[in-house]
Protein backbone atom coordinates (compact mmCIF):
# COMPACT_ATOMS: atom_id res chain seq x y z
CA UNK A 1 0.00 0.00 0.00
CA UNK A 2 3.03 2.51 -0.73
CA UNK A 3 1.46 3.49 -4.16
CA UNK A 4 0.43 7.30 -4.28
CA UNK A 5 -3.56 6.99 -4.40
CA UNK A 6 -4.30 10.49 -5.34
CA UNK A 7 -3.01 11.24 -9.18
CA UNK A 8 -4.99 14.11 -9.95
CA UNK A 9 -5.16 17.48 -8.33
CA UNK A 10 -7.53 20.03 -8.05
CA UNK A 11 -6.80 24.02 -7.90
CA UNK A 12 -7.22 23.28 -3.70
CA UNK A 13 -5.30 20.32 -3.62
CA UNK A 14 -2.04 22.63 -5.96
CA UNK A 15 -2.73 25.88 -3.42
CA UNK A 16 -1.85 23.67 -0.90
CA UNK A 17 1.00 21.26 -2.18
CA UNK A 18 2.69 23.77 -3.76
CA UNK A 19 2.46 27.33 -1.66
CA UNK A 20 0.85 28.97 -4.86
CA UNK A 21 -2.72 30.95 -5.13
CA UNK A 22 -5.40 30.08 -7.14
CA UNK A 23 -4.80 33.25 -9.21
CA UNK A 24 -1.47 32.96 -9.61
CA UNK A 25 -2.32 29.42 -11.15
CA UNK A 26 -4.78 30.43 -13.20
CA UNK A 27 -2.70 33.48 -14.57
CA UNK A 28 -0.27 31.06 -15.83
CA UNK A 29 -2.49 28.79 -17.26
CA UNK A 30 -4.11 32.31 -18.95
CA UNK A 31 -1.04 33.40 -20.33
CA UNK A 32 0.22 29.54 -21.50
CA UNK A 33 2.91 29.72 -19.06
CA UNK A 34 1.89 26.68 -17.04
CA UNK A 35 -1.24 24.79 -18.21
CA UNK A 36 -2.45 21.66 -16.19
CA UNK A 37 -1.93 18.45 -17.70
CA UNK A 38 -5.58 17.96 -17.89
CA UNK A 39 -8.10 21.07 -18.74
CA UNK A 40 -11.86 21.39 -20.04
CA UNK A 41 -11.88 24.11 -22.94
CA UNK A 42 -14.46 26.32 -20.91
CA UNK A 43 -12.57 27.17 -17.68
CA UNK A 44 -15.29 29.10 -16.36
CA UNK A 45 -16.76 25.37 -15.44
CA UNK A 46 -16.17 23.80 -12.36
CA UNK A 47 -12.86 21.49 -11.88
CA UNK A 48 -11.88 22.49 -15.71
CA UNK A 49 -8.48 22.68 -14.25
CA UNK A 50 -6.90 19.06 -12.86
CA UNK A 51 -3.12 19.16 -12.66
CA UNK A 52 -1.22 15.58 -12.58
CA UNK A 53 1.79 14.91 -10.50
CA UNK A 54 3.86 16.03 -12.93
CA UNK A 55 2.38 19.26 -12.85
CA UNK A 56 2.82 19.07 -8.69
CA UNK A 57 6.09 18.48 -8.96
CA UNK A 58 6.95 21.24 -11.57
CA UNK A 59 5.04 24.06 -9.76
CA UNK A 60 6.90 23.08 -6.45
CA UNK A 61 10.04 23.76 -8.31
CA UNK A 62 8.74 26.72 -9.57
CA UNK A 63 7.67 27.86 -6.49
CA UNK A 64 10.96 27.48 -4.86
CA UNK A 65 12.61 29.70 -8.15
CA UNK A 66 9.91 31.83 -7.51
CA UNK A 67 9.96 32.67 -3.75
CA UNK A 68 13.17 30.88 -2.47
CA UNK A 69 15.69 32.06 -5.42
CA UNK A 70 13.50 35.23 -6.48
CA UNK A 71 13.91 34.50 -10.35
CA UNK A 72 11.86 36.89 -12.25
CA UNK A 73 9.15 35.12 -14.19
CA UNK A 74 9.82 37.02 -17.24
CA UNK A 75 13.15 35.15 -17.05
CA UNK A 76 11.75 31.70 -16.37
CA UNK A 77 9.69 32.35 -19.26
CA UNK A 78 12.57 32.55 -21.33
CA UNK A 79 13.94 29.21 -19.86
CA UNK A 80 10.52 27.64 -20.79
CA UNK A 81 11.30 28.44 -24.24
CA UNK A 82 14.96 27.13 -24.09
CA UNK A 83 13.67 23.72 -22.48
CA UNK A 84 10.81 23.57 -24.60
CA UNK A 85 12.29 20.48 -26.08
CA UNK A 86 11.85 18.45 -22.74
CA UNK A 87 8.13 18.94 -22.96
CA UNK A 88 6.07 18.32 -19.85
CA UNK A 89 9.49 17.27 -18.04
CA UNK A 90 11.14 20.43 -18.69
CA UNK A 91 11.26 21.53 -15.21
CA UNK A 92 11.70 17.90 -13.42
CA UNK A 93 14.12 15.72 -15.55
CA UNK A 94 17.10 18.00 -15.81
CA UNK A 95 19.20 19.35 -13.14
CA UNK A 96 18.46 22.89 -12.47
CA UNK A 97 21.33 25.61 -10.53
CA UNK A 98 20.45 29.34 -9.99
CA UNK A 99 23.50 32.06 -10.48
CA UNK A 100 21.98 35.75 -9.48
CA UNK A 101 18.41 35.17 -9.77
CA UNK A 102 18.66 33.17 -13.17
CA UNK A 103 18.20 29.58 -13.80
CA UNK A 104 21.53 27.58 -15.45
CA UNK A 105 20.96 24.28 -16.96
CA UNK A 106 23.44 21.13 -17.81
CA UNK A 107 24.30 21.79 -21.51
CA UNK A 108 23.62 18.24 -23.27
CA UNK A 109 26.47 18.20 -24.99
CA UNK A 110 29.52 19.09 -22.19
CA UNK A 111 27.07 18.80 -19.37
CA UNK A 112 28.64 22.29 -18.14
CA UNK A 113 26.68 24.38 -15.59
CA UNK A 114 25.35 27.40 -17.42
CA UNK A 115 23.11 30.00 -17.06
CA UNK A 116 21.17 30.02 -20.50
CA UNK A 117 21.59 33.20 -21.82
CA UNK A 118 25.31 34.61 -20.33
CA UNK A 119 26.49 31.21 -20.16
CA UNK A 120 28.46 31.94 -16.56
CA UNK A 121 28.50 29.08 -14.10
CA UNK A 122 26.58 28.61 -11.19
CA UNK A 123 25.41 26.65 -7.69
CA UNK A 124 23.30 24.02 -8.20
CA UNK A 125 19.54 23.24 -7.00
CA UNK A 126 18.82 19.20 -6.66
CA UNK A 127 15.48 18.85 -7.89
CA UNK A 128 15.40 15.05 -7.21
CA UNK A 129 14.96 16.21 -3.29
CA UNK A 130 11.78 18.72 -4.27
CA UNK A 131 9.84 15.91 -6.50
CA UNK A 132 11.10 13.39 -3.16
CA UNK A 133 8.97 15.96 -1.16
CA UNK A 134 6.43 16.16 -3.20
CA UNK A 135 5.76 12.57 -2.81
CA UNK A 136 5.66 12.93 0.48
CA UNK A 137 3.35 15.89 0.59
CA UNK A 138 0.89 13.78 -1.38
CA UNK A 139 0.91 10.61 0.71
CA UNK A 140 0.26 13.02 3.51
CA UNK A 141 -2.48 14.42 1.64
CA UNK A 142 -3.91 11.26 0.92
CA UNK A 143 -3.56 9.78 4.63
CA UNK A 144 -6.61 9.64 6.37
CA UNK A 145 -7.26 11.32 9.76
CA UNK A 146 -7.99 8.82 12.90
CA UNK A 147 -10.96 11.61 13.36
CA UNK A 148 -12.75 10.41 10.25
CA UNK A 149 -13.29 6.70 11.27
CA UNK A 150 -17.20 5.67 12.10
CA UNK A 151 -17.99 8.98 10.24
CA UNK A 152 -19.90 9.20 7.19
CA UNK A 153 -20.06 12.05 4.45
CA UNK A 154 -21.38 12.92 1.42
CA UNK A 155 -19.31 15.47 -0.91
CA UNK A 156 -19.98 16.55 -4.72
CA UNK A 157 -18.45 14.36 -7.58
CA UNK A 158 -17.02 11.73 -5.18
CA UNK A 159 -18.48 8.40 -6.11
CA UNK A 160 -21.36 9.72 -7.87
CA UNK A 161 -22.25 11.60 -4.40
CA UNK A 162 -22.98 8.75 -2.42
CA UNK A 163 -22.80 8.65 1.34
CA UNK A 164 -18.89 6.95 1.65
CA UNK A 165 -16.79 6.47 4.74
CA UNK A 166 -15.19 9.75 5.94
CA UNK A 167 -11.90 10.57 4.60
CA UNK A 168 -12.23 7.66 1.87
CA UNK A 169 -14.43 6.84 -1.15
CA UNK A 170 -15.36 3.60 -0.38
CA UNK A 171 -19.04 4.26 -0.78
CA UNK A 172 -21.58 2.85 2.41
CA UNK A 173 -23.35 0.59 0.28
CA UNK A 174 -19.83 -1.46 -0.53
CA UNK A 175 -19.33 -2.26 3.01
CA UNK A 176 -23.23 -3.31 3.72
CA UNK A 177 -23.10 -5.73 0.93
CA UNK A 178 -20.05 -7.44 2.23
CA UNK A 179 -22.18 -7.43 5.46
CA UNK A 180 -24.81 -8.97 3.66
CA UNK A 181 -22.69 -11.68 1.75
CA UNK A 182 -21.55 -13.02 5.21
CA UNK A 183 -18.31 -11.20 5.08
CA UNK A 184 -17.12 -11.46 8.78
CA UNK A 185 -15.32 -7.82 9.82
CA UNK A 186 -12.12 -9.13 9.67
CA UNK A 187 -12.50 -9.89 6.01
CA UNK A 188 -13.95 -6.56 5.16
CA UNK A 189 -10.74 -4.96 7.00
CA UNK A 190 -8.45 -7.53 4.77
CA UNK A 191 -10.20 -6.02 1.42
CA UNK A 192 -9.91 -1.95 3.12
CA UNK A 193 -6.42 -1.66 5.25
CA UNK A 194 -7.53 1.33 5.42
CA UNK A 195 -10.55 1.73 7.14
CA UNK A 196 -11.26 0.65 10.96
CA UNK A 197 -13.71 -1.27 13.10
CA UNK A 198 -15.76 1.96 14.00
CA UNK A 199 -16.37 2.61 9.76
CA UNK A 200 -17.75 -1.35 9.98
CA UNK A 201 -19.91 -0.63 12.66
CA UNK A 202 -21.42 2.56 11.57
CA UNK A 203 -22.02 0.94 7.93
CA UNK A 204 -23.83 -1.86 9.74
CA UNK A 205 -25.84 0.41 11.34
CA UNK A 206 -26.42 2.64 8.62
CA UNK A 207 -29.69 3.76 7.23
CA UNK A 208 -30.07 6.20 3.94
CA UNK A 209 -32.58 8.88 5.66
CA UNK A 210 -29.40 9.87 7.86
CA UNK A 211 -28.20 13.10 7.20
CA UNK A 212 -24.23 12.88 6.88
CA UNK A 213 -21.88 15.62 6.64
Amino acid sequence: MDSVVVSAFSEDHVERLTGLSKAQLRYWDRTGFFKPAFGEPNRRIAFSRIYSFRDIAALRVLNVLRNQYSVPLQHLRKVAQELSHLEDEKWTATSLYVLNKKVVFAEPNTQNLREILSKQYVIGLALKTVVEDTREAVRSLSARRPQDAGKVEQRRNVSHNQPVLAGTRIPIKAIKSFIEDGYTDEQILAEYPSLAQADIDTARGYSPSRKVA
